[in-house]
């Protein structure tokens, strides 16, 4: 019987997650969808993007984090066309940059917070570019004060709600040897508590 070798089991496992934080990204914001507010301002669809992340790792996480907000314009219609594009560029930051990040870090509390904070400020870097580049595009301004309002004001209670909530499900998930960035491991039961190098995509 022809046995799977280790690296591709890993892609496979790699694929399988990003898949389900796909499916989680697209499904999460109907949670919120009833009052469009509090949707906006948890921002439903950037935690399992974050995730995808720190589990899988920074490729993984770039391309979930690009391809959800278009393919849920696509099949939904929300968010609108416009708003959507900013955030594919938005999400994709998110998750590579949680995903670098925690590879090259000590895997420790301390460097998840660094790992994510990290993201989460250049991901809105990120997405104040883009939308300043749409709004040229379409003869429009953005100035700083929206930029302010979207990516900070606006968004406070979401801030909030990933920082506490990421590290307790990125710890959760590393106990469960459930994550593959920089950490895979062969035996998820008898690894727990313990970690083993593996860069492989």
């Amino acid at each position: 019987m022809k046995t799977v070798s280790r690296p591709y089991q890993l892609r496979l496992r790699r694929l399988v997650y990003s898949a389900l934080f796909l499916a989680l990204a697209l499904v999460l914001p109907f949670l919120t969808g009833q009052i469009p507010q509090i949707g906006s301002a948890l921002s439903p669809m950037h935690i399992p993007v974050l995730l995808c992340g720190f589990v899988c790792g920074w490729p993984w996480g770039l391309a979930v984090g690009f391809i959800a907000p278009l393919l849920r314009h696509l099949l939904f219609g929300m968010p609108p066309l416009i708003t959507a594009i900013a955030m594919a560029f938005e999400l994709a930051a998110y998750g590579a940059v949680t995903g670098l990040l925690y590879r090259l870090l000590p895997k420790r509390p301390g460097y998840i917070y660094v790992s994510l904070v990290s993201a989460m400020v250049l991901g809105r870097v990120v997405w104040g570019c883009a939308r300043f580049v749409i709004a040229g595009l379409q003869d429009t301004t953005f100035p700083l004060s929206a930029f302010w309002a979207g990516a900070v004001t606006s968004a406070i209670p979401g801030i909030i709600c990933h920082i506490v909530l990421i590290p307790i499900l990125v710890l959760a998930l590393q106990r469960g040897g459930v994550v593959l960035n920089g950490a895979a491991v062969a035996d998820p039961v008898r690894a727990r508590g313990a970690v083993s190098p593996d860069g492989a995509l």
